[in-house]
């Protein structure tokens, strides 16, 4: 059966697959209201090609993780779509119901007053099911896969269009779906990886590779070199515990074995322990092991998780994707006749903090040059380091060391810029809900969570006021830095979809990393120089839709090489 503009006039296409790799599609219109007939077909990948041939409508589908790879590893690539999950995850946010279950079926039983069910746990490579895996184990007996989308789906376009700001809120919404879409291509284009100079590298700074259980040849020496150095008392350099009870007995009490502690002890162990540190971290994340489980056929293909950070930034599920060590991005090389674009976005939090508070003067240092430098001219006699430090004070709200003076003056140059973060500072500490400038929420007072990810951990009240006191600070400088962080997330998604849309269209290029504010695309060699403007304008792109027309800059340096790591 024909699913061609003619047979299905929609803008939306709300689709189901089911197990047998058929499909269910109905077209919706904007609101979420249905405009045509539901039709059922034998096979949903010949219907999203043809109908995406036609005229690129947005999918309608219950998650993209679920729907999109098996579409994608049958050479169907999608314009774009609304991912129910991820709205659900946004929408319940900004209600002040962060955490709540984000599926199909929590949905729709919070719609209905049903019971809500939790998410199902969290999808892994090698628990992929061979057929199409739908969600509809989360829907109660009875229900229609597809009326249940629709229900849900409409719904979401009738809360979006209450919130405070709906047009942002819609943006948000469409850049974390596009966000969905790239993150299921990325790891099925995967990033070129060279498994032999990974290995070449491992074995110049490791030493070559010892029996199993044991330790790399460089790792052994550096143990013997370390229990010397405490008078041949012999322990576990990767022993936190031991290397404590070490510097006690030789007389010195420390917190922790973090660098920066060690750094400031004077004992001939300490620099053999800081490169054991590296070297120890290098083996265990990105070592042989690392290499035969993730890098095949030439790629290095992690599943990457949009959204998977309370802030917007993106996590991974195994492979280490977002913490790629300088020390193994030599082995990051591009195919023969192709080129890799490695861009970044310079000082992007600070460029965001200018546009959201709409500091003129800040605007006017965040030009096209060294934002930190301009802000040294400007308010710190030259000195580029202590505006620096007193910048990044004033983001992530730290207040000792010497900062105090430095945030003084931020305050008397830059007020639009520091009233902005201080007044989120102080909605946090009073347990209000922040937003970032699109309207992502941050969790309630209730949780405690990094804005760097791992699991929510949900506290009790605290037991006295001193308590409550701290526990209302901590959330105060979590909230200071959400807004900021949040908000450069979504313009890095604005910016990454507007590339990706561009690169269609180029053909022969392909988006393969992507982590908080850095892309890499490979492209063939004729293609790079238009590959960097588009980088530019993708950036250009993303700011107007963001903030309109702000004087901001925020420029992206795109370096054409043929190895990760000469990208500067």
């Amino acid at each position: 059966m024909s699913v061609g503009t003619r047979t299905i006039p929609g803008v939306r296409v709300a689709l189901v697959v089911t197990a047998d790799g058929g499909g269910v599609l109905c077209p919706l219109a904007e609101d979420g209201s249905a405009v045509g007939p539901v039709l059922r077909v034998p096979d949903a990948v010949a219907a999203v090609r043809e109908r995406e041939r036609a005229d690129r409508p947005r999918w309608v589908w219950a998650s993209t993780a679920e729907t999109y790879p098996k579409l994608l590893a049958a050479g169907v690539r999608v314009d774009r779509c609304h991912d129910v999950e991820l709205t659900e995850a946004l929408l319940c946010g900004h209600a002040g119901r962060w955490g709540e279950p984000r599926g199909l079926g929590a949905a729709l039983a919070r719609l209905r007053g049903w019971p809500v069910p939790p998410d199902p746990p969290a999808r892994t490579k090698e628990l992929q099911p061979t057929l199409f895996e739908t969600g509809e184990a989360a829907l109660p007996g009875g229900v229609d896969p597809l009326e249940a989308l629709v229900e849900v789906h409409a719904e979401q376009q009738r809360r979006i269009g209450g919130v405070a700001l709906p047009g942002r809120f819609r943006l948000l919404v469409a850049a974390e779906s596009a966000g969905a879409l790239i993150a299921v291509e990325m790891g099925a284009t995967g990033l070129p990886w060279r498994a032999d100079v990974h290995d070449a590298l491992l074995v110049e700074m490791l030493g070559s590779r010892s029996a199993a259980g044991a330790p790399p040849r460089r790792l052994g020496e550096l143990a013997e070199r370390i229990s010397q150095a405490f008078g041949d008392h012999r322990m576990h350099p990767d022993s936190p515990a031991e290397v404590l009870r070490a510097f006690a007995k030789a007389g010195f009490k420390l917190s922790s074995t973090r660098s920066w502690v060690l750094r400031e002890v004077d004992h001939p162990a300490v620099p053999l322990l800081l490169e054991y540190k590296e070297l120890y971290r290098i083996h265990v994340a990105h070592g042989w092991s690392w290499l035969a489980s993730w890098v095949h056929s030439g790629r290095f293909r992690p599943e990457y998780v949009a959204g998977g950070v309370v802030s917007g930034r993106w996590a991974t599920r195994g492979g280490g994707a977002l913490q790629i060590p300088r020390k193994v991005r030599g082995a990051v090389i591009a195919d023969a006749g192709w080129k890799l674009v490695v861009a970044d976005a310079s000082q992007l939090e600070p460029r965001v903090l200018a546009a959201m508070a709409a500091d003129h003067r800040l605007a006017a240092a965040a030009g096209d040059g060294d934002l930190y430098a301009a802000l040294a001219a400007d308010a710190f006699d030259g000195d580029r380091a202590r505006a620096k430090l007193g910048m990044l004070g004033a983001l992530y709200g730290q207040t000792s060391g010497g900062i105090g003076p430095l945030l003084a003056t931020l305050r008397q140059r830059f007020p639009a810029a520091m009233n902005y973060v201080e007044h989120a500072a102080q909605l946090g500490e009073s347990g209000a809900l922040v937003r970032s400038h699109l309207g992502r929420t941050c969790p309630p007072a209730s949780v405690s969570v990094s804005l760097e990810g791992s699991e929510p951990a949900f506290e009790t009240a605290a037991t006295d006021d001193r308590k409550a006191l701290s526990a209302a600070r901590a959330r105060g400088r979590f909230t200071r830095n959400f807004v900021v962080q949040a908000t450069a997330a979504e313009w890095a998604l604005a910016m990454l979809a507007s590339l990706r849309a561009t690169l269609r269209e180029l053909g022969e290029a392909e988006l393969v990393f992507f982590q908080h504010d850095e892309v890499i695309v490979h492209c063939v060699e004729g293609n790079a120089e238009r590959v960097v403007t588009a980088v530019h304008d993708a950036a250009v792109t993303a700011t107007r839709l963001l903030f309109g027309d702000t004087p901001v800059r925020f420029p992206l340096a795109a370096t054409i090489v043929d190895c990760y790591a000469d990208a500067k």
